[in-house]
């Protein structure tokens, strides 16, 4: 079993050890399926990205089942998006490493975020294998004219993720290869959908809160109450809380942008008891050691102990430190995403809310509940930092009102 055999090192373990570890996680009645799927990809990374054994990257890993059910462990993946198996994969990174190096390169001189990097990384990756191995050159715009059709016709992608690989490829040609792909042509579009945004009520809103409680109840009514994104509060640093002007800076938020926006009287005590907490924790780190958060570069660069500082701590800190692959240093990042989402997720089904709640949903409310009060479109705009006006716009719908002075003619006195 994989649990018993502390004896040997983790990149010695075997197949049937992870498999036996999986299904005694499964086994267990106070885990849920989500958390084993979890495991299961964590492992993954493990053993295929920093251990690099064989056997781990020829494996069929197991992905979260429906709810109740149970896991299989010899089920194939199949993703939304079907990729060119393992080998192909292989095959690209040891074909065309120095040209995958050259995108990260050309990706981080332009400042592009983590998240974009992995992901036009990983569309280069899968338009080269799907090319059969071809130079991009010799693939031209033919080639992407062909893919994008692909995945349209055959894979079915949803707009928003075939638009996100055209401006993976586009960035590519452009701005690493240095060609202009000129006219694609006219290729088959995945059809976009318009979605209305889900919105709470005043009372639905107060019934999820009822069911959280800690960080998350605090992080939930800043998504809530201040409009903020999600990557927006799990990245708040404690220089960003301004309690005497009752304000918070959301430094770096969507399009690399900084806004002010108001700190909630609701929030100003929980977030001081919260600062506390956090306090309390980095100074146990600094006892032992540690104490370093992650800063942008360029602050590092300019000041090494930056790391190190009160202000640069995130106001939500993460449970246990991590080390930085890129310096092999020992720091504490933030609380990671998924756990706000998958508590409030749970917070909504014991709630009783029969809407599908995201974090992302509070956001929606807080918007509409504005508007509701009257405040004029643009202060929401610019509270939301969006850069259109139209996409502001969307929650004059919501409230069935096209414009915010229209009125029907049979409610007029």
């Amino acid at each position: 079993m994989f649990a018993r055999s502390l004896s040997s090192r983790l990149e010695d373990r075997s197949e049937s050890q992870v498999d036996g570890f999986l299904s005694h996680l499964s086994a267990q009645g106070n885990i849920r399926d989500w958390q084993v799927a979890q495991a299961s990809d964590s492992l993954r990374i493990m053993y295929q990205v920093f251990f690099d054994v064989g056997w781990a990257h020829l494996k069929s890993w197991p992905i979260q089942s429906a709810p109740g059910a149970v896991p299989s462990f010899r089920t194939r993946v199949t993703p939304a998006i079907e990729l060119p198996d393992t080998q192909n994969l292989r095959q690209v990174d040891a074909q065309f490493a120095d040209f995958l190096e050259k995108i990260r390169i050309q990706i981080r001189v332009k400042h592009y975020s983590a998240r974009t990097e992995e992901s036009y990384l990983s569309w280069a990756r899968r338009y080269l294998a799907f090319g059969g191995m071809r130079s991009p050159e010799e693939l031209g715009a033919e080639g992407i004219r062909t893919y994008m059709e692909y995945l349209a016709v055959r894979r079915e992608v949803s707009a928003s993720t075939q638009n996100q690989a055209l401006n993976a490829l586009i960035f590519m040609y452009k701005q690493v290869l240095g060609i202009e792909v000129g006219v694609i042509g006219t290729f088959s579009r995945a059809k976009g959908a318009r979605q209305m945004p889900t919105v709470l009520t005043a009372d639905e809103v107060q019934r999820l809160f009822a069911c959280l409680k800690g960080p998350c109840l605090l992080m939930s009514q800043l998504l809530y109450a201040a409009g903020l994104r999600l990557m927006d509060c799990v990245r708040l640093r404690v220089m960003d809380l301004d309690f005497c002007q009752e304000q918070i800076v959301v430094r770096h938020g969507k399009g690399n942008k900084d806004r002010v926006v108001s700190l909630p009287g609701v929030c100003a005590e929980p977030l001081k008891a919260q600062l506390s907490q956090t306090r309390t924790l980095h100074d146990k780190d600094l006892a032992q050691g540690f104490g370093m958060t992650y800063v942008p570069q360029e602050i590092e660069n300019m000041s090494p102990k930056a790391a190190l500082e009160w202000g640069w701590q995130f106001v939500f800190p993460a449970s246990r430190l991590s080390v930085d692959r890129a310096t092999g240093k020992i720091r504490r990042d933030h609380i990671h995403k998924t756990v706000l989402q998958n508590t409030v997720s749970d917070a909504a089904h014991k709630a009783g809310l029969e809407k599908r709640v995201t974090c992302h949903t509070l956001r929606h409310s807080y918007a509409t509940q504005m508007l509701r009060d009257g405040h004029d479109i643009r202060s929401i705009q610019e509270a939301l930092g969006h850069s259109r006006l139209s996409t502001t716009m969307i929650y004059t719908h919501v409230l069935n009102r096209p414009g915010l002075a229209a009125r029907s003619p049979v409610d007029d006195p």
